[in-house]
Order: structure tokens, then sequence, then C-alpha cells
């Protein structure tokens, strides 16, 4: 089963809820053209496996139960949890459930993620008395820019002025 542009794409969805078990099949969503407001998304796809797997074409909502497991290498993501819904046509996934998120050397430990996948952004809450986790790698700040090259010396030679300039008689109404 693949999502395109938020449509499943199957030879038969006679039934609403189809389940699939994650050894058979594992969900491939294609989220083509994302973009953020903040910075260009690639696009790519997102890999989804569990246990098992209900995609409803009447609401275009995909949940995924056990053992739960998002790759999204275009974006360097990736998310373990207890369970996922995906909304197509809000275009967000829903984690629960012990969730840790890995994005490039960051993480990000909740019990419910919130991923809105157009922005580019993650909502995290966690259980009553315990707080959200997240790991930030702070880059090393970059080398500053060299001096600007000045600029060389023509290579022809520029012509050299009279030591003395003609007198020009500067015309009158007299």
């Amino acid at each position: 089963m693949v999502i395109r542009q938020g449509k499943i794409l199957q030879a038969s969805l006679s039934q609403p809820i189809q389940r699939l078990s994650a050894g058979i099949l594992g969900l491939l969503l294609v989220a083509s053209g994302l973009a953020t407001s903040s910075n260009a998304q690639s696009g790519g796809s997102i890999t989804l496996r569990a246990d098992v797997q209900e995609a409803d074409a009447n609401t275009g909502i995909i949940t995924a139960r056990g053992n739960v497991r998002i790759d999204y290498p275009e974006e360097e993501m990736y998310a373990t949890s207890a369970q996922a819904q995906y909304y197509s046509r809000e275009r967000r996934i829903i984690l629960t459930g012990n969730v840790f998120v890995q994005q490039e050397a960051n993480t990000l430990q909740a019990e419910v993620v919130t991923y809105l996948i157009d922005e580019g952004r993650f909502v995290a809450t966690p259980n009553a008395d315990e707080q959200v986790e997240s790991v930030y790698v702070i880059p090393e700040p970059t080398e500053e820019p060299a001096a600007a090259p000045q600029p060389e010396e023509p290579s022809t030679p520029l012509p050299t002025l009279p030591e003395e300039l003609p007198e020009f008689a500067i015309p009158t109404d007299e």
C-alpha cells in the first residue's frame, strides 16, 4: 500500500479498514514536495513498520500499533513508539507511547509527539508528573570567512599624464 499525495493506492480497497502484518508488508508513505516556512524539506519517503497496521481509505488515517518504527532518511529522522497515526489529509503524524525521535544528532523523548510534516515541526507532551526530554547538539561555530582579497594591480599599466597640461581658452561672451 502506498500513499501518494494523500491518496491510498491499492488494487482493491473493498473493506474500509485493512489489517497488515509488518512481517508481510511495511507501509511506505511517499511525502512528495514537502516544504517548510523555515527551510525547504527535500520530500522523499517515510517508511513505517509495526506489528499491526490499519488503513482507512474513507478518512485517510493510517494507524500502526506495536513496535512502531518510522524511518525518514531524507530528513535524517527516525522514531519509535507504541502507536503511530498518519493523518494524510492534515499531513501530520501522531506518535504515542514511550516515543523516541532522533533527527540527525538531536533526540526527543515524550509520551506523545505530533510531527507536522509541512512545517517540519514537533510538538511533544509528557505523561502526568513527567517532562519531555530533548537533547540538542549545538554545532561548532563556523570559521570566520577570510578577508576579502585585495584587487590586483592592473596587468595593463594606466597611461601617464603629461607633467604640464595644455592651456585651454575658455570662451566668454565678450
